[in-house]
């Protein structure tokens, strides 16, 4: 976003924020990355609501917010004196996942592309998908008990088969606070998304709800 004036540093503690899609402790931070996100850094990045963070103990855990998923988006110039070469390969590196390696994974932005690498990780096996299932319906919806299309979800479980997913959904429609309903209006819906519902006693169901 233009008028931010974000440093190369700063834009480089966004990206390492959105590769690991988590709440991270700056300990871990510096541990693994040698990154020390100071006290003026967090603040700036607070003010601009890019990153939340919260004291853990001795450290803090930050995490991107959801205007820092929309900043990652736009461009960046991690070009900086003395570090020239470091700032062309950051902002080649982010030029390419947000332009190629997006478009290639399917996925709708950054945070699905990012959320989505994470699901994958977890073994797969029908008695972890229903965490995993949560932890995506998490990662798509802006706060607990939104609608979120199946269509949106399923890409998350590229690993899984289709009647595995299919039973761990409604398994999980079966628990207190989790909702599977048509979309009302049926005229909006394209060819993906009756491809992605969930047929139970014979109606497709296309949104899923997960209260907090």
């Amino acid at each position: 976003m233009a008028g931010d004036d974000l440093t190369p540093t700063e834009g480089a503690i966004l990206m390492v924020l959105m590769v690991e899609a988590r709440e991270v402790l700056n300990t871990e931070l510096k541990q693994r990355y040698g990154l020390d996100v100071r006290k003026v850094q967090r603040d700036k990045l607070a003010r601009l609501h890019y990153v939340s963070s919260r004291r853990s103990g001795r450290t803090v855990a930050m995490q991107l917010d959801d205007k820092g998923w929309v900043r990652m988006q736009s461009d960046f110039d991690f070009d900086a004196r003395g570090a020239r070469a470091l700032g062309a390969a950051l902002t080649a590196l982010h030029a390419n996942l947000r332009d190629r390696i997006l478009e290639r994974s399917g996925a709708a932005n950054l945070t699905e592309l990012f959320a989505q690498s994470e699901m994958r990780a977890v073994p797969v096996g029908g008695a972890d998908l229903g965490p995993r299932v949560v932890s995506a319906y998490q990662a798509l919806a802006d706060r607990p008990g939104d609608w979120v299309s199946l269509t949106r979800l399923r890409p998350f479980f590229a690993d899984v088969g289709r009647d595995d997913l299919d039973e761990a959904l409604r398994e999980l429609s079966r628990r207190d606070g989790v909702t599977l309903v048509p979309e009302s209006n049926q005229k909006t819906l394209t060819a993906a998304d009756h491809e992605a519902a969930l047929h139970v006693g014979g109606q497709e169901k296309h949104l899923l709800a997960i209260e907090a």
